[in-house]
């Protein structure tokens, strides 16, 4: 939610990719993109987020990320680990603000030759 943090992150090694959110300070919405889409070892994986209603909500992201092979999102802190068609879709939910959630979550996303694994975390 700040840029501060988002700087600490960074320092730590790792690249550090990300999209804004909707609670992110002024500065941070300033330089990070509404959505942002990387490549890891061959395989295109989408951000952003706030993927919408939840009608339709897989069909929409196939459609809008045709050439990604995952598309993360955030927002309602509900975890979600699902393939559509071509497209895992995936929401980690949140390790820190539950809200509606039933739990603290997060994902690990293994990428290895172009074969995507998802793993939902819970945490304590």
């Amino acid at each position: 939610m700040s840029a501060a943090f988002l700087e600490e992150l960074r320092a730590l090694g790792p690249p550090v990719e990300g999209v804004r959110g909707n609670m992110d300070e002024d500065s941070l919405k300033a330089t990070l993109p509404r959505e942002h889409v990387v490549e890891i070892a061959g395989s295109r994986i989408g951000m952003l987020h706030n993927a919408g209603p939840r009608q339709g909500r897989e069909a929409r992201l196939a459609a809008r990320f045709p050439d990604c092979a995952a598309l993360v999102y955030g927002h309602t802190h509900v975890p979600q680990v699902e393939r559509f068609q071509h497209l895992w879709v995936l929401n980690p939910g949140s390790p820190t603000e539950r809200r509606t959630a039933p739990v603290h979550s997060m994902i690990v996303l293994t990428v290895r030759r172009r074969r995507l694994t998802p793993e939902l975390v819970t945490l304590a």
